[in-house]
């Protein structure tokens, strides 16, 4: 099949809050058999060496650099990292390549494929001086740009997951990107966050996130004291079960692969910044709200951050919205705002595709997501 389009793909895993955990990002470009083994997570030099090529994968490896000074790693699949735990025949990646798409995989600023700088080290705490606002602002137009200039493509189909939707709809709502987007198809839409079920909400309330911030702390790493608190919070709330965290946080999943969850928290979460769980539990969809309106006034020109209005996207832009019944993060009331927001969407150019059975990790490692979820959207691209 010739490769005649682009396609980006976006994704974000998380263990908490509408992404209290910043993780692995993932990016795929383009449009390009056989029963292989499932991918182990293993850090030996790469996503490509680790998990792709040895899944008989052509890879490479690329760096982009934002505007702010953040080195990012993407890697570029042809022929034919979350997501890549399952077999090739249940990854959307691999099943994009297969289906003739060139794939790019991103990495956000923070996770341990993605620390670079041109001035910085993770070891300063100004390195850490991010939220999500900067990952729609900064590195998705650079992820973006870089493909662009090679592939030749102008304009991408997009794919996200959880925060990977919040930053993909902020700069949507902005009117970034559109102009390099040729659709966007988002799994469990974060663009409300008033009716989140999951105890990280609980846990964001009693511990603030604010409070560690303002005792120096940068960097949200697993086994941190930041991390370490918020898992406390969360384990020592009654009817909790930590045993199966991802459960507990993210809603009973009906169609996961019991062999992946390991793997997953074996490298899960990923690190980020403390300003980003800041930022998330401050539960407005605005800019980030440094807390007084003094400094909001020199970051914004107004007392509160300005907020980003759904409605404000393109109506003709092609959008796939898709999202669980089970889902303690992409809450299904959440999702009826959005849905509200897009009233005046062009009925054609809008899809909803709910899956009553789903909770938020099925969308990713459900055995069965191929079918439900990625066979649908591999549709949707090709009427766009």
């Amino acid at each position: 099949m010739a490769r005649t389009s682009a396609v980006s793909v976006l994704v974000v895993l998380l263990l908490s809050a509408a992404s209290c955990f910043a993780a692995r990002t993932k990016l795929s470009i383009g449009s390009s058999e056989g029963t292989k083994s499932v991918a182990h997570w293993v850090d030996d030099g790469g996503i490509c060496r680790s998990m792709v090529e040895s899944q008989g994968y052509a890879c490479e490896e690329h760096q982009v650099t934002t505007e702010d000074g953040y080195i990012l790693g993407i890697q570029r699949m042809q022929d034919g990292a979350t997501w890549m735990l399952n077999s090739p025949a249940e990854s959307l990646p691999f099943l994009l390549v297969d289906d003739g798409y060139d794939v790019w995989i991103a990495n956000t600023r923070g996770t341990i494929h993605s620390q670079g700088h041109t001035s910085l080290s993770p070891n300063d705490g100004a390195y850490w001086e991010w939220s999500w606002e900067e990952l729609a602002d900064y590195d998705l137009p650079a992820v973006f740009q870089y493909v662009n200039d090679h592939t030749g493509q102008q304009k991408h189909h997009y794919i996200g997951h959880s925060l990977g939707t919040l930053t993909a709809l902020a700069a949507f709502a902005e009117g970034d990107l559109l102009n390099m987007t040729r659709s966007a198809a988002l799994l469990c839409p974060i663009a409300h966050l008033n009716h989140i079920t999951s105890p990280s909400k609980i846990a964001a309330d009693m511990y603030l996130p604010e409070d560690i911030y303002n005792l120096g702390y940068r960097e949200f790493l697993k086994g941190g004291l930041a991390f370490t608190k918020f898992l406390d919070a969360v384990c020592n709330k009654p009817g909790i079960n930590c045993t199966d965290l991802v459960a507990a946080m993210t809603g009973p999943s009906c169609c996961v692969n019991a062999s992946r969850v390991d793997p997953f928290l074996d490298n899960q979460p990923q690190p980020t910044s403390v300003k980003n769980i800041v930022h998330l539990s401050q539960r407005n969809i605005t800019k980030y709200d440094y807390g007084n309106e003094a400094d909001n006034m020199d970051h914004y020109h107004q007392p509160t951050p300005p907020a980003y209005i759904m409605s404000k996207i393109q109506p003709s832009f092609p959008l796939f919205l898709a999202y669980g019944g089970k889902d303690m993060l992409a809450d299904v009331d959440d999702m009826a705002i959005l849905i509200d927001n897009l009233k005046d969407h062009d009925d054609s150019k809008l899809v909803l595709h709910f899956v009553d059975s789903y909770a938020h990790v099925d969308f990713v490692f459900g055995v069965n997501a191929h079918s439900v979820v990625y066979g649908p959207i591999m549709d949707f691209f090709k009427l766009h």
